[in-house]
């Protein structure tokens, strides 16, 4: 079996309802809050998204995405890639409903199209970046929701 092919998956479980997840994911007033500055987000097929993002210091780049699966409250997939770079990726975002809590799972897959790009389009700079949303920037994002 191949390792490369393999997607990242991250997977967190929060104390909160779905639908809050959901509009953080979906509501650009609330995107803006923890993930990326968009200039507009709308949940719908076909949308098309960029901004420009990197990790801390390094070289930034213009990520280019377009939504191409939208089920409400569970699932919202869009292509990214990179303005200027080979390769296309999907980024996957699934909400499971666990009653009061909610299991958030990213599944980023074809990251093997971005091989010849460099270090930072490795798949442990993807699995580094996907943990550092869910662990720090949309758990920071909910408790600042709670109060």
């Amino acid at each position: 079996m191949n390792m490369k092919n393999d997607p990242v998956v991250v997977e967190r479980i929060y104390d909160t309802p779905i639908e809050t997840i959901w509009n953080a994911l979906t509501d650009n007033n609330e995107i803006k809050k923890w993930y990326f500055k968009l200039e507009d987000f709308k949940p719908k097929v076909g949308f098309k998204f960029d901004f420009t993002g990197g990790s801390g210091e390094g070289p930034q780049y213009l990520h280019v995405c377009e939504i191409t699966e939208i089920i409400e409250n569970r699932k919202l997939a869009y292509s990214w890639r990179y303005d200027g770079y080979p390769g296309n990726s999907v980024v996957n975002w699934e909400l499971f409903d666990q009653g009061d809590k909610t299991l958030v799972r990213i599944t980023h897959t074809g990251l093997k199209s971005f091989a010849e790009n460099g270090r930072d389009f490795s798949k442990e700079s993807f699995k580094g970046g996907w943990t550092y949303f869910l662990d720090d920037a949309l758990k920071g994002y909910l408790k600042q929701k709670d109060r």
